[in-house]
């Protein structure tokens, strides 16, 4: 299989695939991502990340990715995930996890970062109602 048939695989599958610049602008949002989270390509690229992170969050995010784009470290560029709430189109909340993937140039200059996200929320509300069913025995 060549690397293009791969790519394809890869990015038509369930999964968000996405990218955004230094400046944290959409630049790139596959099918997965408008299943996910209810965005057309059309209108998610060029608009900032705030699009799909809960306003309560926009402050720590921001932190974070400034660090980031300053140091070019992340713990989370190791295939750690990260999980986080998100917000889809319509409002609704829903529970996300992630792996970036640091994207640079040829001089190795972080340019901005790519990520590959899967919808948990099923999982998180289950995990979630487990342990308060725990908590009243």
């Amino acid at each position: 299989m060549d690397e293009k048939m791969i790519a394809a695989a890869l990015l038509s599958g369930p999964d968000a695939v996405m990218a955004a610049d230094r400046n944290g602008l959409i630049t790139f949002w596959n099918g997965g991502a408008e299943r996910i989270f209810g965005f057309a390509a059309e209108q998610a690229v060029g608009e900032s990340l705030d699009l799909i992170i809960p306003k309560r969050h926009r402050a720590r995010h921001w932190a974070g990715w400034h660090r980031v784009m300053e140091t070019g470290q992340s713990r989370y560029s190791d295939g750690d995930l990260l999980a986080v709430p998100a917000v889809r189109a319509d409002g609704s909340a829903i529970s996300v996890e992630f792996v970036i993937h640091p994207v640079t140039d040829g001089q190795q200059h972080l340019l901005g970062i790519a990520a590959t996200l899967r919808d948990v929320t099923a999982r998180f509300e289950e995990t979630r109602d487990l342990r308060r069913q725990l908590a009243e025995r």
